[in-house]
């Protein structure tokens, strides 16, 4: 079984950040079809702040739960926008799975992940099909989840769950969105991809890559 350390996730946060940074400028593009062309500016500045935070704690005092809680509180602060509430949720989220544990195992990554995932679309109000991140989270997570199930690995579960989430960011080109600024273009929105699942798939890539070397 996989140990998961403090460390471990500070080093997903920058990986994260550096990721969501270098994607920015297509996010932007995305968005500037369906919405206002900021959310790869949202997305960049939220997991900068998260980044730069969590990196600042002490590994040797600092547990799980408070390197979410510090993502997810410098996340919010950095992002006003739709994005900030709905992925702060998601790390707080994730950080009451970890309570009460040092270090994480390959069970308790998959946990957070389908916590995460259940965050965002609790506290977005969303379903699948509405062309929002949703569509890209929640079925990751449930591929992510079923794999593990089945006995994959963290890294195999997380791959399975990086291809469900891909192919449902990529549906979102076929569908009227009936959530946010999007809802207002009606079948203006068709073809395009939601911005919110295109960052999603960034992320989601991010935890596939980092946990590869878990097997």
């Amino acid at each position: 079984m996989t140990t998961i350390t403090t460390q471990d996730l500070q080093a997903l946060f920058v990986r994260i950040a550096e990721a969501i940074a270098r994607e920015k400028d297509r996010l932007c593009e995305l968005d500037g079809v369906i919405g206002d062309a900021d959310h790869g500016i949202a997305m960049e500045l939220g997991f900068a702040a998260a980044a730069k935070a969590v990196s600042e704690l002490e590994p040797a005092t600092a547990d799980p739960t408070l390197v979410f809680n510090t993502a997810a509180k410098s996340f919010l602060n950095a992002v006003g926008a739709s994005s900030g509430p709905l992925y702060a949720t998601a790390l707080m989220r994730a950080g009451a799975i970890a309570k009460g544990k040092s270090s994480l195992n390959d069970d308790d990554m998959v946990e957070i992940f389908s916590a995460f995932a259940k965050g965002i679309q609790d506290r977005g109000k969303a379903e699948i099909g509405e062309k929002t991140m949703v569509d890209a989270w929640a079925p990751a997570a449930a591929a992510c989840r079923a794999a593990r199930d089945q006995g994959s690995s963290l890294a195999e579960s997380l791959a399975t769950g990086l291809k469900a989430g891909e192919a449902g960011a990529e549906a979102t080109k076929d569908m009227i969105a009936t959530k946010g600024r999007s809802s207002r273009l009606g079948e203006r929105a068709l073809g395009h991809i939601d911005p919110g699942a295109a960052s999603a798939v960034v992320v989601i890539t991010c935890l596939r890559d980092h946990f590869m070397r878990y097997g």
